[in-house]
Formats: structure tokens, sequence, C-alpha cells
């Protein structure tokens, strides 16, 4: 019995001794969980940058993409009416996969003016 015992104190010690290296691995996950989270959100503004450029001069499915991101608030801020604005340029533009996100759209803000919400 008393081996048992010496055997799970000499056990415990090593386990002390792994701490810092636990501490260690956590530290170095923490520290790339963090850059790449920045990375991630970079390249997201930089895709946001380009939709808008691309939108703005008429490209059907920038817009479309755009006004799903501001429907959302993926990567921009929440916003109804920038939603709508891309939405109705899109569907002008003769895009039915447009037009049929207009439409669902719209409704979707009929059902919801009590909410606010997009």
């Amino acid at each position: 019995m008393n081996e048992l015992i010496e055997e799970f104190i000499k056990h415990a010690e090593k386990i002390e001794d792994l701490e810092p290296y636990v501490f260690f691995l956590l530290s170095l996950f923490t520290l790339w969980f963090i850059r790449n989270t920045i990375r991630y959100y970079k390249s997201e503004k930089k895709k946001v940058k380009l939709l808008h450029r691309f939108a703005k001069e008429g490209e059907v499915d920038s817009q479309c993409q755009l006004a799903k991101r501001f429907q959302k608030g993926n990567a921009v801020k929440k916003s109804c009416k920038q939603a709508a604005f891309w939405y109705h340029k899109a569907a002008y533009s003769g895009d039915e996969k447009a037009q049929e996100h207009l439409k669902l759209f719209m409704e979707k803000q009929k059902r919801s003016r009590d909410r606010k919400k997009c």
C-alpha cells in the first residue's frame, strides 16, 4: 500500500512539472488564435471594399452579395436601408435572383417593422 502511495506522489510531482508547459502551449494557442482572427477580419474588410467598388461599377453579383452582407451584418454594420438599396440596384439591372431576394426582403420588412429587423 505504501508503494502505491509513493508512486502516486511521484506521478503527482511529474504533473506539477507539466504546468509550465501547458501554460506555454495555451499561450501559444492564444497568440495564434488572435493573429488568425485579425487576419480573417482584415481579409473580410478587403473583400467588402472590393465588393463595394464592383457594385458601384454595376456588377450585379457584387450588388447582391453586398446587399446580403448589409442584411446580415456580415463584416459590415447591419443596415436595412443599405441592403434594400443594393437589392434595388441589382433587381433593376434585370437579375432574377436579385428580384426574388428583393421581394423576400420587402416581405420580411413589412412583417417585422415593429421589431426593426432586416
